[in-house]
């Protein structure tokens, strides 16, 4: 169980979420430009062999899962690897556990019951509550995330969704949703990138039933998703107005919001450098 004085993880306002992990240099630059962490997305491996090189070319620049696949990484290996880490850069490092797709994973089993007993595990394996999130979306598993771990990690959802996962987790939990962003004032264009990262999601239905209690209609929700299913979970447009979007998550009541940056990998750094001052981060 989480102990109530346990402090919220403290990561920023603002850090970004990527399948790559980034490279030392771009840790180095991410950090200067203000933002508190960097998020390993697209269930990296168990070792959590990329954490070292990021944290060692940083020094305050936090690192997290987002998020760790149970089906596919040992709870027991995972508890080793965050115990390494740990020790060598105590603090810094966030352990974010999900359940994955149920449409992508051979093994799948009664999900919550089997998140609870990896919960167990890295509990026997003395993972701090205070140093782990859960990937969640509904109800039930955010409010296993407030019992069992710091707080929520949602994925692919709106400040709709982050006003309700407020009220459903208290103000004690931490709330770290992820949302996208395309740094164009083209619409067209810059709905077709977003379409193309979304369009994975329109047959997975732990977010398909998200959006519907969203209010997303099935129209919508039809591949390759409406333009208002897109503009809702793809900020886009200048920089000021997707830090206005941005902002909307931290006014719902997140803690810190995961900016996954769509398009070309030249385009993280430069999109992330026109966010910096609209999001009031330091040069």
């Amino acid at each position: 169980m989480t102990d109530a004085l346990t402090l919220k993880p403290n990561l920023g306002q603002y850090g970004i979420w990527t399948v790559t992990p980034v490279t030392p240099e771009q840790a180095g630059q991410i950090e200067k430009l203000g933002y508190g962490a960097v998020w390993i997305g697209g269930s990296p491996a168990a070792d959590l062999s990329y954490v070292e090189p990021i944290l060692e070319a940083t020094e305050n620049l936090q690192v997290a899962t987002g998020i760790i696949n149970i089906w596919a990484s040992d709870a027991n290996t995972v508890a080793e690897s965050f115990h390494r880490v740990e020790a060598a850069y105590p603090g810094r490092f966030l352990l974010g556990i999900g359940v994955g797709h149920p449409e992508r994973t051979g093994e799948y089993r009664k999900p919550y019951d089997a998140l609870v007993e990896y919960l167990d595990v890295l509990d026997a394996a003395k993972v701090p509550t205070s140093r782990r999130v859960l990937a969640a979306l509904g109800d039930k598993v955010l409010k296993l995330s407030a019992r069992r771990s710091a707080g929520a990690h949602p994925y692919l959802t709106t400040p709709e969704h982050t006003e309700h996962a407020r009220a459903v987790l208290g103000e004690a939990v931490f709330l770290a949703p992820e949302h996208k962003v395309v740094l164009d004032t083209d619409a067209a264009a810059a709905r077709a990138i977003g379409r193309e990262k979304v369009e994975f999601y329109l047959d997975l239905t732990n977010y398909l039933n998200n959006w519907r209690r969203l209010g997303f209609t099935d129209a919508d929700l039809k591949k390759p998703g409406s333009d208002k299913l897109i503009d809702a979970v793809v900020a886009h447009g200048s920089a000021g107005a997707i830090a206005a979007r941005l902002r909307q998550h931290i006014a719902a009541g997140a803690d810190h919001v995961t900016i996954q940056v769509l398009g070309e990998p030249d385009n993280l750094i430069p999109t992330l450098t026109e966010l910096a001052g609209p999001l009031g981060l330091k040069d």
